[in-house]
């Protein structure tokens, strides 16, 4: 009877899953009891952590590193985009710098141009001078100088001006008489040919006319004076004149 009961009450058999259950959730509470869990915790069947796959964290880190790396590329582009644009920027900028000082150079040459005086006859020299005596002129005394020139020779305004006589002048012939920017006059006379009109506006080197022997002459050349006025009377010496405005005869 006895190891009849024995076998019956199961003494070598397997727990039940109920009964093992039951004995875990036991021995848990015991350990629990004893303060024996915290150790037990530590031991990795207890203390594992989900491995990464299984919570989602590795596609979160990477969409994050990805998103990141966007923003970097957006920021690089940015700045090579604001470096052009300020590069284009002082570019347009040096040009129109350039462009200005350019101008004023220009400008600069031409005021210069403008203000130079030159030679009425180029290559030529005075043949008779100012205040020389003869009975050729009216007045007892030469009112201007001669400059050699043979007929036909191209004669320059010495400067800026606007002609105000241009025509038939007695004795001088052919003559014509500029007012310069300064506000003094130059004439020109005995000229074979004139080539601008009254009112025209001459510049420096500029040819007005071709000389000649016309009036009263005893042969071809150009009669030059310097002038106060537009008037006969009014000369002053056309050397000192001509050398005053750089122009050495």
């Amino acid at each position: 009877m006895a190891s009849t009961s024995a076998v019956r009450s199961g003494k070598h058999r397997r727990p039940s899953r109920m009964q093992r259950t039951t004995a875990r959730a036991a021995g848990v509470a015991a350990l629990t009891t004893t303060g024996v869990m915290a150790t037990v915790a530590s031991v990795p069947a207890f203390a594992a952590e989900p491995a990464p796959e299984q919570t989602g964290l590795i596609p979160v880190v990477t969409a994050g590193e990805s998103v990141i790396e966007q923003i970097d590329d957006q920021v690089a582009v940015q700045k090579k985009a604001a470096y052009e644009e300020a590069a284009r920027e002082a570019a347009a900028k040096k040009a129109v710098e350039e462009r200005e000082a350019r101008v004023r150079a220009a400008r600069e040459a031409e005021r210069k141009l403008l203000n130079a005086f030159v030679p009425p006859i180029t290559g030529s020299y005075v043949s008779t001078g100012y205040h020389a005596s003869s009975s050729l002129w009216s007045s007892g005394s030469h009112t201007g100088i001669d400059f050699h020139a043979a007929t036909g020779t191209t004669v320059h305004a010495v400067g800026l001006g606007t002609v105000v006589e241009a025509g038939w002048g007695g004795s001088y012939g052919n003559q014509i008489v500029i007012k310069m920017n300064d506000g003094t006059y130059t004439q020109y006379g005995h000229l074979s040919s004139i080539g601008v009109s009254v009112g025209q506006q001459v510049a420096p080197g500029q040819q007005i006319g071709l000389s000649g022997a016309t009036g009263n002459v005893t042969g071809p050349h150009l009669h030059f004076e310097a002038r106060t006025s537009a008037e006969y009377g009014s000369d002053i010496d056309p050397v000192a004149y001509l050398r005053q405005h750089g122009v050495n005869v």
